[in-house]
């Protein structure tokens, strides 16, 4: 019973964060609210309220989901057997951001909110699923170059991480951006994720 207990809480709590996600999609933060995400799950308002304390709660869950999905392309790259160099490692690394756009979007545009509207140990999940990405990048780092250095592995984490809070910013200006920056002259590069991601990359990587 206690297996089936947790299985049932665990696909609740799913299905509460693929609703937050749906909503997420077409709505601004702001604009989702527990309400909305109630209406797109079989649970009422009060309900959702047992398996998270706030919206932040589900968003940050949503993210932590994410951060998972993108470390499991993380290790099948760590574990890829291929002898790379920079171009081709830079190419695979920045691929591994294709359909991650949920997770950079919220860390650009609406992390520091939620975390500091979110339980410490719903905090504590989330940085335990960073950490596994974080220790991921390394193993990616040994695949491209085995005798890297761990400074060298600090420095390139140091980089690329804080790099990845602005990403979704520069791959998905608004019109309203694109218009000022016209008017001011400022050029706008309109790149992808994953150019932006291959670009910031090969400029970190030491040569293979």
């Amino acid at each position: 019973m206690a297996k089936e207990s947790l299985e049932l809480i665990a696909q609740r709590k799913k299905e509460i964060i693929d609703a937050c996600e749906f909503l997420y999609r077409t709505k601004g933060f702001r604009e989702v609210t527990i309400k909305e995400i109630s209406t797109e799950t079989s649970f009422s308002r009060p309900s959702i309220y047992n398996y998270f304390e706030t919206k932040e709660e589900i968003f940050l869950a949503l993210l932590t989901r994410e951060y998972d999905r993108w470390t499991d392309k993380l290790i099948k790259l760590s574990h890829f057997d291929s002898l790379w160099n920079r171009d081709t490692f830079a190419q695979a690394l920045a691929h591994t951001l294709d359909d991650q756009e949920t997770m950079l979007k919220i860390q650009t545009m609406n992390l520091y909110e939620i975390e500091e509207n979110s339980r410490e140990e719903r905090l504590m999940e989330y940085k335990c699923a960073f950490y596994r990405a974080m220790t991921a990048i390394d193993n990616c780092l040994t695949a491209y170059r085995p005798d890297m250095g761990e400074r060298s592995k600090l420095d390139f984490r140091y980089a690329f991480f804080p790099f990845l809070y602005g990403i979704y910013a520069y791959a998905h200006p608004t019109q309203k951006q694109l218009s000022v920056m016209e008017q001011v002259g400022i050029p706008s590069a309109q790149m992808t994720v994953y150019e932006l991601a291959y670009h910031c990359i090969r400029q970190l990587l030491p040569e293979s």
